[in-house]
């Protein structure tokens, strides 16, 4: 799959996380649980295992319960600590920050032991576009500081943001990388809305969507559309589809891009259920 969304903001700001790494005691990686290793920027691993790292799958809210245990069993496996993150759920909100103290004690303790005063600790919150880093941010720091959107691409530069008294928290610009290797990473990215839509066929990417949960989560589209058609057959479940939702054309004959559109708008926002599209198995 090619795919270019690699404007000079990113690459600048990758060169800033590589400068300012060296800056902060710890990082804070975000990534969207219903795809957490598609949502990991491989580009950025190599510079960021130079920390403690602490993952947060956000968007739990929308995501498999039993998948996101998985991942976060998979996260502490690898060494890291991991939280699972509905923003609009404050005790998630207190649990980030008792993790990052947590993960930030052993500098703390460090200072002590040589006599230094114990500052504020520093970390460096990372994350693709349009996983739900800004909101996050706010909810940390208790108040609006930085921009929020449905839209890849908000935050384009960084910035220091106090939250509470616990640490200092570095704001980086999501980061994509220029190409997928492996096709499938860009339809689950695409799937979830980090990609921007005008990049790919939303048949291509509803297609991918409707074929991964008639496999893994059975009935789903029999409850939600009435169809019993078969992803062998994508064209007659796109009609059946288009059908049950009034996706139709002058002359009467189905709209397949509206019926894509209404596919990934319910699997965007929940409407299909809690789907995670990626298992630690897989």
């Amino acid at each position: 799959m090619s795919i270019q969304w690699y404007p000079g903001h990113m690459a600048k700001a990758k060169r800033e996380v590589q400068e300012k790494i060296k800056l902060v005691d710890f990082v804070i990686e975000l990534v969207d649980a219903r795809a957490p290793e598609s949502s990991q920027n491989p580009m950025l691993q190599q510079v960021l295992q130079q920390k403690p790292k602490l993952i947060i799958l956000m968007k739990k809210d929308l995501a498999d319960e039993n998948k996101t245990e998985h991942w976060m069993h998979y996260f502490h496996n690898q060494g890291h600590k991991a939280a699972a993150v509905d923003v609009n759920r404050k005790q998630d909100i207190n649990h980030v920050i008792q993790q990052a103290r947590e993960i930030s004690q052993a500098t703390v303790d460090k200072m002590v032991r040589k006599g230094i005063k114990p500052r504020a600790m520093r970390a460096m919150i990372v994350g693709i576009p349009n996983v739900g880093k800004s909101t996050l941010i706010n909810r940390l720091a208790n108040k609006k500081i930085a921009k929020t959107g449905d839209k890849p691409g908000i935050t384009q530069k960084q910035a220091w943001i106090k939250v509470k008294n616990e640490f200092d928290l570095l704001d980086t610009p999501g980061i994509l990388w220029p190409k997928f290797e492996d096709e499938i990473v860009g339809y689950r990215l695409a799937a979830i809305g980090t990609i921007k839509d005008q990049l790919l066929s939303l048949q291509d990417i509803a297609a991918f969507a409707l074929q991964y949960i008639q496999v893994h989560y059975k009935g789903v589209l029999k409850t939600r559309y009435g169809t019993d058609a078969s992803t062998d057959d994508m064209v007659e479940l796109f009609n059946d589809i288009g059908r049950q939702r009034g996706a139709l054309q002058s002359g009467g004959s189905i709209d397949f891009d509206k019926v894509a559109d209404i596919v990934l708008g319910d699997l965007r926002s929940g409407r299909l259920g809690r789907i995670t599209l990626e298992s630690p198995a897989e």
